[in-house]
């Protein structure tokens, strides 16, 4: 295992147009991709978007149709999955039964050939760094499972492998759990030092781990960066859509102004950041975060706010957040969440309002 002198270090990956097809059904239809060596990549998409496809195919499980994938500048595609060196976890924790924990976790070291001293050593050390000590004896049906979810990333890593690649892992598992085992993740990255390539459709999840995230839709990837930049510039309706909760607002174009559009929505003015400068006229989408949004009755207006005229339709408290659906003059909803607290005066349902917001969280998607 990995100690305070260790040069390990993760491996690289580059997946170059790669395709997946089912007879006419493109499961991956042209991915390409930079994985940084000791990243953290997370492959986020809805069912049916390629990234297990595009998982299996890096393990070489699945054969591409096309394209190519390298590890440290090596095409691998022509490997089989034993002779890549990568750890593998997935959702259904795939132990043996008739086999105790030490047994589980040594079975990548004896296939390798490795003697029992040293198999025994690097169990223990991967027990330790699952924090699972004590547990070598014990079989899966004794062991909850989160702990054998835990015994199952010990047989991935136990072999140093520098690349781990995990198939929605912490599916399985219960929301509390699934939340521990997420930092308990992040931590064993970080002690490793490998890269790991993880995929999920837990938008959450992917926010909370990642160094970076891959969005996928329909068996390409829709945007790739880091957690914030997803989040708070996303490039396309989908993503904005897909990663957290947005409000979506029809708009046209009135005049562009370097990166910021000026739009006429719902009879107000409205400004927002763009990529790509839209034509005057056009119609467009801007897009702003429930979060992002407040209650502006009595403030006064200044130009680095957006703000709309709404009826409240919905009202619901949840806890630490006010959550309400609000309607605006064309019957266009938008969702507004706001911190709970006594001195906070809850809005009625019938009641009208102004909402306000940041021009700088106002995206064209």
């Amino acid at each position: 295992m990995r100690d305070g002198t260790s040069t390990t270090h993760g491996a690289a990956v580059a997946l170059t147009a790669l395709e997946k097809r089912y007879d006419s059904v493109a499961a991956v239809a042209g991915v390409s991709l930079d994985i940084r060596s000791g990243e953290f990549l997370t492959l986020l998409g809805p069912s049916g978007s390629g990234k297990t496809t595009t998982l299996m195919m890096i393990a070489g499980f699945e054969m591409p149709t096309a394209g190519d994938i390298a590890i440290d500048g090596q095409s691998v595609v022509g490997l089989p999955p034993y002779k890549r060196n990568i750890g593998m976890v997935f959702q259904n924790y795939a132990l043996f039964p008739h086999l105790t924990v030490t047994d589980n976790i040594g079975f990548p070291l004896k296939q390798r050939g490795v003697s029992r001293a040293e198999r025994s050593k690097l169990v223990g050390e991967a027990l330790d760094l699952v924090h699972l000590p004590g547990y070598g004896n014990r079989y899966p049906r004794q062991l909850s499972g989160g702990q054998q979810q835990r015994v199952a990333l010990a047989r991935a890593i136990v072999f140093q492998p520098r690349l781990l690649l995990m198939d929605e892992p912490l599916g399985a598992l219960d929301k509390q759990l699934r939340e521990n085992l997420q930092l308990e993740m992040r931590r064993l990255h970080a002690d490793l030092g490998i890269t790991f390539i993880y995929v999920t459709h837990d938008q959450e999840e992917a926010l909370t781990m990642s160094d970076r995230i891959a969005v996928m839709n329909e068996g390409k990837v829709a945007q790739v960066g880091r957690p914030e930049e997803l989040y708070d510039r996303p490039a396309s309706r989908f993503v904005a859509g897909f990663i957290g909760e947005s409000n979506f607002l029809p708009a046209v174009v009135r005049d562009v102004d370097g990166e910021t559009v000026v739009a006429d929505c719902q009879g107000a003015v409205v400004r927002g950041l763009c990529r790509k400068p839209p034509d005057s006229g056009q119609s467009i989408v801007l897009s702003t975060r429930p979060e992002r949004m407040r209650f502006a009755d009595e403030e006064r207006s200044d130009s680095a706010s957006n703000r709309l005229r709404v009826t409240v339709s919905e009202a619901v408290f949840a806890g630490e957040r006010c959550r309400y659906l609000l309607r605006t003059a064309d019957g266009t909803s938008i969702v507004l969440k706001e911190p709970s607290s006594a001195t906070v005066r809850r809005r009625s349902v019938g009641e009208q309002a102004e909402v306000a917001w940041p021009v700088a969280d106002t995206i064209l998607v």
